[in-house]
């Protein structure tokens, strides 16, 4: 049986689905499985094929339960959805393969990257994207944009106009970075999913325009094959170290040619579900490549201009008690 896990499941409804789907196209009796902190409580949970009960992933046991839930279950891939779990996750890779279970997350190094947002910095000017000025908290210039160095999910960031948006934390605790803020009303901001390889090679890129977010996730996004699509291809196309699904974050002014790199998370985004439906059949790829141990080839044939108006939902669980 060749199963695949998916941690942390959550609200992950779409994804669980899309790889129930691809799945079972290829191994009928196969089952994915879904893990969570309080699974009775996860609407990802309700609808996989079976889910398990973990420590969260802070616990020093996380890792040991989370391999033998996947050995006396035939996992043969888990798919991390949390950035809290890909640093602790990428250091067990040859764990985890010893088992004969494939851990889909990229190298310690590059999440090393994506978790700070000064190396985030680094890595973008490094290969030739041009970023968001970085200030010092006593040389800056107004309008900027704070948010913590390890932070994510726009979680305690902030946008100061004036003297008087500041607190005395953004000068005292060193966790906060100051960073240039690029107005909304100049720039359009792209959330884009890339998928590569075993060996770092870049399949596709697919760029979704954020028109409307919600709680840090896309709620009405647009596919397009603009610069940003170019310039992925042009920068982008290998990356060492890194596999399957990364979102990468970027900025494009609406009227001048300026495109400005801002983040990196290598893992499934939440608005992965409108490139899926776009014809970025990840999941069938992961399969193919994890599972059956077939190559996977370029893909750029998605659909473009297509719009995600996304709506809430319900999942319903019937003799449920507290």
């Amino acid at each position: 049986m060749k199963n695949i896990l998916i941690s942390s499941g959550g609200r992950r409804v779409s994804l669980v689905r899309a790889f129930k789907t691809e799945l079972k196209k290829v191994y009928p009796e196969s089952k994915v499985f879904v893990v969570d902190a309080t699974p009775q409580l996860s609407a990802a949970a309700q609808i996989a094929d079976g889910t398990f009960e973990i420590c969260k992933i802070q616990d020093k046991n996380y890792t040991k339960r989370l391999l033998e839930i996947c050995v006396e279950n035939d996992v043969k891939l888990v798919i991390p959805t949390l950035d809290t779990e890909l640093s602790v996750l990428s250091k067990e890779i040859k764990t985890f393969k010893e088992k004969g279970i494939a851990l889909l997350v990229s190298d310690e190094a590059f999440i090393e990257i994506s978790e700070n947002k000064v190396k985030t910095q680094n890595f973008f000017e490094k290969i030739g994207i041009n970023v968001a000025k970085l200030y010092s908290n006593s040389d800056y210039k107004l309008p900027l944009y704070i948010k913590p160095i390890n932070g994510s999910s726009s979680i305690d960031n902030y946008i100061i106009k004036a003297e008087s948006d500041f607190a005395k934390k953004h000068f005292l605790n060193k966790k906060y970075v100051f960073f240039e803020y690029l107005d909304h009303n100049l720039y359009d901001e792209y959330t884009c999913d890339l998928f590569y390889n075993k060996e770092g090679v870049l399949k596709s890129a697919i760029p979704r325009k954020r028109i409307e977010v919600r709680g840090g996730e896309v709620s009405k996004g647009l596919t397009v094959k603009n610069e940003v699509h170019q310039l992925i291809i042009d920068k982008l196309k290998f990356l060492e170290g890194v596999r399957g699904c990364i979102t990468v974050q970027f900025f494009k002014h609406k009227t001048e040619n300026d495109i400005r790199g801002i983040e990196v998370n290598p893992r499934f985004g939440g608005g992965f579900p409108l490139s899926y439906l776009a014809g970025g059949n990840f999941p069938k790829w992961i399969v193919k490549e994890y599972l059956v141990g077939e190559q996977v080839d370029e893909f750029n044939d998605w659909e473009e201009h297509l719009l995600m108006l996304r709506y809430d939902d319900e999942i319903l669980v019937h003799g449920y008690k507290e």
